[in-house]
């Protein structure tokens, strides 16, 4: 599960950075802030009370 999330959360900052490459400031902050959310890593919505394991 650890590593379907972590890809998942690669995907969404990589595209994130393409949409502000592209111009789309607000789409890629979002997709960014998504992709952290989303990581299993350091901040994720998926830990208890958003602490580091």
């Amino acid at each position: 599960m650890g590593f379907l999330l972590w890809i998942a959360a690669v995907i969404l900052v990589v595209w994130g950075i393409i949409s502000l490459i592209q111009g789309s400031i607000l789409l890629g902050i979002v997709l960014i802030v998504v992709g952290l959310a989303v990581g299993p890593g350091g901040w994720s919505i998926f830990n208890r009370g958003g602490a580091r394991a």
